[in-house]
């Protein structure tokens, strides 16, 4: 691996735990049309999907996908912002290599990732963030590390990519950037760690 200039995020899972909110968030969509919670597997699910596929993967008809589509542009993300944790380490990390590399963020969120980032106070970290309206598909599709890579010019292993779930460990293989498994040792990933301080070992190889 060449020297790494950019250090690109995953938000849900690696930035912020978003296990709260997210749950509140399509509970709610889900009991105010009277149906039941989201299942353990439904509710993977759409923490790695964008909310287009996950609210249609809860309402899987026509019909109720309008009405929950409709009540969520209605209510917006808002109201559970407050419910969202910023991982440990997280800011101490921006802090250190501001200015030494390109920070990034490529996430399958879409209308809310820059409001996150300017709610927690560190959206003026990063020089880039690539959400799920940004391209033409969203990962496990590559598109999100490729607009990375032209974005700065530089070639797949000059970046290293934080990520949570398979979707990260697809796209990142398809784009072929090195991937830092955090915290899911079920992952291939170029290197896991359990906390983002380990990512400075691995920034200083």
């Amino acid at each position: 691996m060449k020297k790494i200039k950019v250090l690109t995020f995953d938000c849900d899972g690696v930035m912020f735990d978003t296990e709260k909110a997210n749950k509140a968030y399509y509970n709610d969509l889900l009991n105010h049309f009277g149906r039941h919670s989201m299942t353990p597997d439904q509710f993977t699910y759409a923490q790695m999907h964008t909310v287009d596929e996950s609210i249609a993967h809860l309402f899987n008809d026509p019909k109720s996908y309008e009405a929950a589509q409709a009540l969520r542009k209605q209510t917006g993300y808002d109201p559970y912002l407050k419910y969202m944790e910023i991982e440990p380490g997280l800011i101490p990390l921006l802090e250190k290599y501001t200015g030494r590399l390109k920070l990034a963020v490529a996430t399958n969120r879409t209308d809310t990732m820059n409001k996150v980032l300017k709610v927690h106070g560190i959206e003026n970290y990063f020089d880039l963030v690539v959400t799920a309206l940004d391209v033409p598909q969203p990962k496990p599709h590559p598109d999100p590390l490729l607009r990375v890579l032209d974005y700065f010019a530089i070639a797949p292993d000059e970046m290293v990519y934080v990520g949570d779930s398979e979707l990260d460990d697809l796209a990142a293989k398809a784009a072929g950037v090195p991937l830092v498994a955090y915290d899911n040792t079920s992952l291939a990933g170029d290197y896991h760690i359990k906390r983002l301080k380990e990512l400075e070992n691995i920034i200083n190889l």
